[in-house]
């Protein structure tokens, strides 16, 4: 009894304990219920804001900035580079090699691979040349993969920097421009870049002939920078560009360049231009201008000296341009060359004065004698007799007021007041060749015409291009239909040789013909004292050869002459080419 009853309040006790604390259990799991909700729904938010922004990423990485990291990508494990087509060759008229493309190297580096920039700089300048210090800011440009050391090595130098073995260094395969006759022709053949683009001269008339196409070369590349053999990614082969052959005689080029040189220094100046073109054909044998242009030294080139004067630059062409007033007196017959005129010493017209070069009295002078003596006085009363519309027509005739159509860039236009402005003071200034510009190239084709029997022909250059066999054919024209006053003014031309201003430009037992001239230079409407433009032009006559002799020497501190100069040249080339004199007349 006494263990009955202890047990059932015992028993009774855990039950009310049980009641009692359900409640609060229930309570308890019920809170803590809302409090794990509550964590589950922050780990939640998280993880969704985490994976939002990894996937805002992914679409960043993936789409928007793709092709971006592709590129770079790309970049750290390709190699890619231009491949420098061979540039065709220039030859002269004789297959001589006026300019070609050698073979060279590209040195560059990629600065990310250098070691040690300061000993690498100091080896590459030893073997280059040039100062260490630039060699080390090539090296040390972290921000790219790619930089030149140097264009366009010789083979041999860049063989000697390979066998160094320096870290970061590679070689590519490349050419080089030379110019094997140096400052010779170096005006005409003009030169290239080191991007192998024509700058000037015929590089730059011929340039896309020349040039080729440049190909290009990608492929995957190893740890040390070198392309991976089967790795190409593509390769486009350059298409090396075409050779041409040229009019220039080197050998003659190299004669007239001497000659008119030695002149300039004998007559103080530092200016002048020479040509020898041939009359019949138009193809030019020689051609130059002071100062000279050395293609393989262009660092000490002078100004100007890149450019062809006697193409580029018109002058006043002076007493040279008699000889077209003289023909066009002859073609209508206005005056025979026996005819005489009265020659005061003094022209007057329009308050000014019109005199000969040299003081002289009044005189009497046969149309002969006015070429032979150089009359600027006997000329204008010449062409005042022919009228001056009718000299003006000729002037358009032969093309003066135009550009010859020379294959050479910059040509210059000559320059003629249109007749509508003309007064006698400018109708007597043009007949002695003042008041209108002209090249000297002009005043040779000119002359052409005269030794080509009254056809004119376009100067040029370019010959043949061997690998197509294309030989280029250039416009002619007749611009004198009348023999007979051809005739007349070459002998008249042939007087100023053997009687007058033009002796020193004789050959022996060959009949040359030409015009000396000693012009005045034009400067802010007024004329320069004591400084003259002097040349001469002419050719051998009836003879195997139509090659046109222009020399020519400008701002000469006085009254000098170039025509023994001219004559030497002439020489050289009966000497050169086995002229044939067909008729002495009466040498």
């Amino acid at each position: 009894m006494a263990q009955g009853n202890g047990n059932k309040p015992a028993s009774a006790a855990r039950d009310t304990l049980r009641k009692v604390s359900r409640p609060v259990v229930n309570g308890v799991s019920s809170v803590l219920t809302f409090v794990g909700d509550g964590r589950i729904k922050i780990v939640c938010g998280a993880f969704l804001v985490v994976a939002a922004v990894f996937l805002l990423r992914l679409v960043f990485l993936q789409v928007i900035v793709a092709d971006s990291y592709a590129a770079m990508a790309e970049e750290s494990r390709t190699i890619n580079f231009t491949t420098t087509p061979r540039r065709g060759t220039i030859y002269d008229r004789n297959g001589l090699v006026l300019a070609t493309s050698v073979d060279a190297t590209t040195i560059y580096a990629n600065p990310a691979e250098v070691t040690d920039s300061g000993l690498e700089a100091a080896k590459l300048a030893e073997v280059l040349g040039g100062k260490a210090e630039d060699y080390k800011k090539k090296l040390e440009q972290k921000d790219t993969t790619f930089v030149y050391i140097e264009r366009q090595a010789e083979v041999e130098k860049a063989d000697q920097v390979k066998a160094l073995g320096l870290a970061g260094v590679y070689f590519i395969p490349d050419t080089r421009r030379e110019y094997p006759n140096g400052a010779i022709g170096g005006q005409v053949i003009g030169f290239c870049n080191v991007d192998g683009q024509g700058i000037t001269g015929l590089e730059l008339q011929y340039d896309e002939i020349l040039q080729g196409t440049p190909g290009t070369y990608v492929a995957e590349r190893g740890e040390k920078g070198t392309p991976i053999p089967g790795g190409v990614r593509e390769h486009i082969p350059a298409k090396d560009g075409e050779d041409i052959m040229i009019s220039l005689d080197i050998k003659l080029q190299e004669v007239v360049e001497d000659r008119l040189e030695e002149e300039a220094e004998r007559l103080s100046t530092e200016t002048g231009s020479a040509v020898v073109m041939d009359g019949g054909t138009g193809e030019i044998y020689a051609i130059c201008s002071l100062p000279y242009m050395d293609p393989t030294d262009m660092a000490e080139s002078k100004l100007g000296s890149d450019q062809v004067t006697a193409i580029t630059s018109a002058i006043e062409p002076g007493s040279v341009f008699k000889t077209l007033t003289a023909l066009c007196v002859r073609e209508k017959d206005v005056m025979g060359t026996e005819d005489v005129l009265d020659c005061p010493a003094v022209l007057t017209a329009n308050d000014y004065e019109v005199s000969d070069a040299r003081e002289r009295d009044d005189a009497v002078y046969s149309l002969r004698e006015i070429m032979a003596r150089s009359s600027n006085v006997g000329i204008s009363l010449a062409a005042e007799k022919l009228g001056f519309n009718n000299l003006y027509e000729a002037i358009l005739r032969y093309n003066f007021a135009e550009r010859t159509g020379v294959d050479y860039p910059g040509e210059m236009a000559g320059y003629l007041q249109d007749f509508n402005n003309w007064g006698r003071i400018v109708g007597y200034n043009v007949s002695f060749g003042q008041g209108i510009s002209t090249t000297p190239l002009q005043i040779v084709r000119f002359y052409g015409a005269l030794a080509n029997n009254g056809v004119e022909v376009t100067p040029h250059f370019l010959m043949y291009k061997p690998q197509s066999d294309e030989r280029p054919v250039y416009a002619v024209e007749r611009v004198c239909f009348d023999q007979a006053a051809i005739d007349d003014t070459i002998s008249m031309l042939r007087s100023v040789v053997t009687d007058g201003t033009g002796k020193d430009a004789a050959v022996p037992g060959y009949e040359v013909v030409g015009k000396t001239s000693t012009a005045e230079i034009a400067s802010s409407g007024t004329y320069l004292e004591d400084r003259y433009n002097l040349c001469f032009t002419g050719f051998i006559a009836n003879s195997s050869s139509k090659l046109i002799t222009y020399v020519g020497a400008n701002d000469v501190a006085y009254d000098g002459t170039v025509t023994a100069a001219a004559g030497d040249i002439m020489s050289h080339i009966v000497e050169q080419y086995n002229v044939v004199q067909y008729d002495l007349g009466d040498l």
